[in-house]
C-alpha cells in the first residue's frame, strides 16, 4: 500500500572546496564564482579570451568554501532524513572529480565535532527525532557496502572481500543477497557500525589525493515505525536512507595511477560513465531505454534515479584553473541530474518489515504465557 504523490525532481546542490596548499604554491588561478543568493555558479575558461563571459549554471543551492558542515547538513540532507522517518525512501550522494571533498562532505572528520559530515550528523538527527516521538515504536537497521572493481562487497562481513550478488524482487526492487544488517539502538551503536566498515573500505594514494576512495560506498539505514490506529490495528511504515560516497572521476595523467590504481580508476570511470548515461536517458524525452544494468552502481541506485525515492545530489568541485575540464564536466553532469523526475511514496505495511515479525513474536509469547498461567490455575 502506498500514498501517491506527484513527481518531484532530484535536488542538486554544488559545493566548491577552497584552493589547496599545493594550488596556492603553484600560483593557480581561481576560475569559479559562487553566488549563494541566486544559486548560481559561474565558470571561466582559463584559455578563452578575457572578454568572454563566464559560463553560468543554476542549482537548488550552491556553497563556497566558507560554508560549515552543519549548514550543509541542515539545508541538503536533513529534509531527506525527516522524509525517511515518515516512511519515504531517501538518497544523498556526493559526486565529483577525485580530491574535491566528497568524503569530507559525506563523512568529514570526527574531531572536532564541527567538522563531521552528513553521515554522522544523520545518525544524531535520526535518534533525536525518535527520542522525541512517543506515540510510535521504531526499529532501525544499518548496513554498509562498497562497489570495488565492479564487485559488491559487504564491509561488515567477517570476510569483506567476498563478492555478493545483486537480486531483484517485485516488492523490494534491487537488493544485495546476504548483506549483513545490524539492528542499532542509538547513535554510538550506529557509529560503531560505520567505523567497523570503514576499516575494510578500499582506499589508496594518488598524486591528487593521499586517501583517495578506490570504491563507491553506500551506508544504508532502514527505519521502520509502527503506529496504532483508532481501531487497535497497527500500521507499519518503512523508509530507507542511502548515504552514498562515490569514488571520484580521475585522469591518469593527473593522478599518476599505475598497476592496481590504474585498474581501479578504469572501473571507477566506467561505472561513473554508466551513471552519466542513466542520467542522460532519464532526462531525454526520446529515450525509451534506461541502461540501469550497465553497472552495479546504477542498479543499486535505480530507485534513487527516476524511482520511489527523494534524492539529493551534492556535486563537489575544485576552484583552480588546471581542473577546468573536470569542473565543467561535473557541472554539466549535475545540470542534467536536476531534471530527473522521481516518484516518491510512503512505504506502508511492507511485507518484509522486521518490526511486524517482532510484534507477532511478542504476541505469540504473550499467548503462551497466558495459556501456561491458565493451566496453572486449573491445577
Amino acid at each position: 500500500m502506498a500514498t501517491k504523490k506527484s513527481p518531484e525532481t532530484v535536488r542538486v546542490v554544488v559545493r566548491c572546496r577552497p584552493m589547496s596548499r599545493k594550488e596556492v604554491e603553484d600560483s593557480r588561478v581561481k576560475i569559479v564564482q559562487i553566488n549563494d543568493k541566486s544559486g548560481e555558479v559561474a565558470l571561466r575558461n582559463p584559455e578563452a579570451d578575457a572578454r568572454e563571459a563566464p559560463k553560468p549554471f543554476t542549482f537548488d543551492q550552491v556553497y563556497d568554501h566558507e560554508i560549515g558542515q552543519e549548514a550543509v547538513f541542515e539545508t541538503t540532507a536533513m529534509p531527506i532524513v525527516d522524509s525517511v522517518l515518515q516512511g519515504y525512501n531517501g538518497t544523498v550522494f556526493a559526486y565529483g572529480q577525485t580530491g574535491t571533498g566528497k568524503t569530507h562532505t559525506m563523512e568529514g572528520q570526527w574531531d572536532p565535532p564541527t567538522l563531521r559530515g552528513i553521515i554522522p550528523r544523520a545518525f544524531c538527527h535520526v535518534f533525536e527525532c525518535i527520542d522525541a516521538t512517543h506515540e510510535q515504536n521504531f526499529l532501525v537497521r544499518a548496513s554498509f557496502l562498497e562497489i570495488y572493481n565492479e564487485e559488491v562487497r559487504d564491509l561488515l562481513s567477517k570476510d569483506p572481500k567476498n563478492r555478493l550478488e545483486l537480486k531483484e524482487s517485485v516488492d523490494s526492487g534491487v537488493y544485495v543477497k546476504d548483506l549483513t544488517s545490524y539492528v542499532v539502538k542509538g547513535v554510538s551503536e550506529m557509529e560503531n557500525v560505520l567505523l567497523a566498515g570503514k576499516k575494510n573500505r578500499s582506499v589508496g594514494a594518488t598524486l591528487m589525493n593521499q586517501d583517495s576512495s578506490r570504491s563507491h560506498s553506500i551506508f544504508a539505514i532502514v527505519i521502520e515505525s509502527s503506529v496504532e490506529s483508532a481501531d487497535g490495528t497497527s500500521h507499519i511504515r518503512q523508509g530507507k536512507l542511502n548515504l552514498v560516497d562515490l569514488a571520484g572521476s580521475e585522469r591518469q595523467s593527473k593522478t599518476g595511477a599505475t598497476g592496481d590504481r590504474l585498474k581501479e580508476a578504469t572501473k571507477i570511470n566506467l561505472s561513473l560513465s554508466a551513471l552519466g548515461n542513466v542520467i542522460s536517458s532519464l532526462v531525454d524525452a526520446k529515450s525509451k531505454h534506461v541502461p540501469y544494468r550497465d553497472s552495479k552502481l546504477t542498479r543499486l541506485l535505480q530507485d534513487s534515479l527516476g524511482g520511489n525515492t527523494k534524492t539529493v545530489m551534492v556535486a563537489n568541485m575544485g576552484p583552480a584553473d588546471y581542473n577546468y575540464d573536470e569542473t565543467i564536466s561535473t557541472l554539466r553532469y549535475a545540470n542534467r541530474a536536476k531534471n530527473i523526475k522521481n516518484k516518491p511514496k510512503i512505504n506502508e505495511d511492507p511485507k518484509d518489515a522486521m518490526l511486524r515479525e517482532f510484534q507477532e513474536e511478542i504476541a505469540r509469547l504473550k499467548a503462551m504465557l497466558e495459556q501456561q498461567g491458565g493451566e496453572g490455575e486449573g491445577d
